[in-house]
């Protein structure tokens, strides 16, 4: 790595530790109840439609569609300084959970993105020990 980054970092904790795992090792994973049959995000013991705790990791095919962004021309703290404008976005995943991530690899203009778009995941490496998982346009 060229660039330390410096910015942010995950709290790991038990619950989320396999997440953490799995995306070092460039795989999306997501928690799934088996009494109502939904995946969710982000990583907990317990389902957050039923609150039922029969739950378990299903390996997710990292295809979704944006559900919605924003371009950031303000950095949210000093970290961020040298990486603004760029793209936040929530992502509809084909498992049916929604999560927040940067979308990468297309220019931060709104006239070359749109809701409803097909994307995939990718991955950043932060650091050795964080690798996030970040989309781009399919």
């Amino acid at each position: 790595m060229t660039n330390v980054y410096a910015g942010p970092l995950p709290v790991k904790q038990p619950e989320s530790d396999f997440y953490w795992e799995k995306t070092q090792s460039r795989e999306l994973w997501l928690r799934r109840c088996n009494d109502c049959d939904r995946a969710y995000f982000y990583p907990r013991d317990f389902c957050p439609t039923c609150g039922g705790r029969n739950v378990e990791w299903i390996r997710s095919s990292g295809k979704g569609t944006l559900h919605a962004f924003a371009i950031v021309h303000r950095a949210p703290t000093p970290a961020f300084r040298d990486r603004v404008p760029f793209v936040v976005a929530m992502i509809d995943l084909e498992e049916g959970a929604r999560l927040p991530a940067n979308l990468v690899g297309v220019d931060p203009d709104p006239a070359l993105i749109a809701v409803g778009m097909p994307v995939e995941v990718d991955f950043q490496d932060l650091t050795p020990e964080v690798t996030l998982p970040v989309f781009r346009l399919a």
